[in-house]
């Protein structure tokens, strides 16, 4: 039998910030990112639970990678953290990259969670007009005759600073469609997204509020990819209602 993920990292290779007692609170992450963005989040939600935010591995204070994850490994991964922890019915809050992984807990492991809010959630492909497809296929050819120009050619300033072993992560992770997972969802989600969000569009959050059945979605006026931050006074309302009622503030 194959180890599971989090057999893989010794647990000193995790870097973890627990603060506040009671129900069990975890953050989740976006790309490149690390817990330290939720410092508003966690400074108001110890007062009511046992936070808990960590980095996945190959971020933040956490080891590297030591091979390319998908998300479907980074959510075994969280999974066994969650079991080793004692983390049960969890209230979740996940940001971006962070919302795919918690797409496929959702989905394949519904009894870790309680209720989950999703902000500005990654997932839903993309999408592309035939300039990007134009410049996709231009990147290919390139690629088969000068590997090293066409990476610094077209790949973005932030794939080109990752490792090679995120590179590959990256490729599966920024590739996949989650959204046949949605159907599968049973556990309650809210979706919050930002109403000038260009990262994760709300575009995006229709489509995933409209898969995941009984689901919410709260969009925050003036915000963008980074709601959380730039109006945590409002989002930590939104969600504190959501955790204790299933109600959306207005």
């Amino acid at each position: 039998m194959p180890k599971r993920r989090f057999d893989l990292l010794r647990e000193n290779e995790i870097s973890v910030l627990t603060e506040g007692k009671g129900e069990d609170l975890v953050l989740l992450h976006g790309y490149l990112a690390s817990k330290e963005c939720f410092y508003w989040q966690i400074k108001y939600f110890s007062k009511f639970y046992r936070v808990t935010a960590f980095d996945f591995p190959g971020f933040g204070k956490s080891a590297p990678l030591k091979d390319a994850w998908s998300t479907q490994d980074y959510a075994e991964f969280t999974a066994d953290f969650f079991r080793k922890k004692g983390l049960e019915n969890v209230r979740l809050i996940a940001h971006s990259f962070g919302g795919r992984v918690a797409l496929r807990l959702l989905a394949n492991e519904p009894s870790l969670i309680g209720k989950a809010l999703l902000t500005g959630c990654a997932g839903v492909p993309p999408r592309r007009g035939l300039r990007y497809k134009l410049k996709v296929r231009t990147y290919r050819m390139v690629r088969k005759i000068a590997p090293k120009f066409a990476e610094r050619k077209f790949g973005s300033k932030e794939y080109r600073e990752l490792s090679p072993i995120m590179r590959e992560s990256y490729k599966k992770i920024v590739n996949e469609d989650l959204t046949p997972l949605l159907k599968e969802i049973k556990v309650p989600v809210l979706y919050v997204f930002g109403e000038k969000d260009t990262a994760t569009p709300l575009y995006m959050a229709d489509i995933l509020h409209k898969g995941t059945k009984d689901s919410g979605l709260a969009v925050m006026k003036g915000t963008t990819h980074f709601c959380f931050c730039e109006q945590p006074d409002l989002f930590n309302a939104i969600a504190r209602e959501f955790f204790k009622t299933g109600e959306i503030v207005k």
